[in-house]
């Protein structure tokens, strides 16, 4: 049996370093995007399994991050050389209890589309796939920068450029969200808690939110969120534009624009996750250069006190 126990701050780098190993992939943007996921839910919880004084595995959980109130996120990792000794049941034991404990009744796990056997685990535990999220990423040195050409009657400017657009971004924010397959639910909340949670975060810049504007109505907005682990690689975060509006080449040229500035900005490659079921966005990534790497597969459950 391994010891569970919860963890704050100062234990980060360990967790990191279990998950690091468990789940290469996972992209947790280092300590800062912890802590800032942190201040961005409702509520968040971190654990460490300890087994002959060595971390061999990590569990997190959080509520009201992106969720309806009865849904809450949660992953249970072990190091590959750890698995089969229930460290992964123990682990979710504890998250299970802590989730219901705070009223939620459906949790969902991120677990990358190579690991089979990790979804086959989640399955025999009543966790099944309910989305999945392809990623896809563009080599910027392998292309020229691209031209930036609106539409007519159309303008991109940057949010940096145009803070009193901050109003018109939350309303794209709250049309487009729910369009997203598998976010039907999603509720951005009010205008101030949208901002503090989704665009005042550790790696958002204001320079980096390109916005479309025509007659002084926000139509569109893409943003790109930035890590303070690498200079490397910058990562897609919402583009959406409102659905009036949809088919007349916006999302393109928020798309090019993006593309533009990290070229400016010496990033070497863009990364973005991308719903299978959401074709429009797929399809203009791909007509962008945008390859695919190996994915996440979105498991849920429905759990209950215990």
């Amino acid at each position: 049996m391994a010891k569970i126990r919860e963890i704050g701050d100062a234990e980060l780098e360990r967790f990191l370093a279990v998950v690091d190993e468990a789940a290469p992939r996972a992209n947790m943007g280092g300590v800062a995007g912890l802590i800032d996921w942190r201040r961005q839910a409702g509520d968040t919880i971190w654990l460490l399994a300890d087994q002959d004084e060595e971390a061999v595995g990590a569990g997190y959980a959080v509520s009201g991050w992106h969720t309806p109130p009865h849904r809450g996120i949660a992953g249970a990792l072990v190091r590959p050389a750890a698995r089969g000794r229930g460290i992964g049941d123990q682990l979710r034991r504890v998250l299970e209890r802590w989730s219901a404990e705070r009223g939620i009744t459906e949790l969902d796990a991120p677990v990358s589309e190579e690991d089979e056997g990790s979804i086959a685990w989640a399955a025999t535990r009543g966790y099944h796939e309910a989305g999945r999220n392809s990623r896809m990423v563009l080599d910027l040195t392998a292309i020229e920068t691209p031209t930036v050409e609106p539409p007519p009657g159309i303008e991109i400017v940057t949010w940096a450029e145009r803070p009193e657009l901050a109003e018109g971004l939350w309303e794209v924010a709250r049309e487009a969200s729910r369009d997203i397959p598998g976010q039907e639910e999603t509720d951005v909340g009010p205008l101030e808690e949208w901002l503090d949670r989704d665009m005042r975060g550790s790696g958002d810049r204001p320079e980096a939110v390109f916005v479309a504007v025509e007659d002084g109505e926000v139509l569109g907005y893409a943003k790109l969120s930035l890590s303070e682990e690498t200079s490397e690689r910058a990562y897609h975060d919402l583009t959406g534009v409102k659905r009036a509006h949809r088919g007349r080449g916006i999302a393109a040229v928020l798309k090019a624009a993006q593309i533009a500035w990290a070229k400016e900005q010496g990033y070497a490659a863009l990364q973005t996750s991308n719903e299978v079921r959401n074709e429009p966005i797929r399809h203009l990534n791909q007509k962008h250069g945008y390859v695919l790497e190996p994915g996440v597969v979105i498991v849920r459950g429905t759990i209950g006190a215990s």
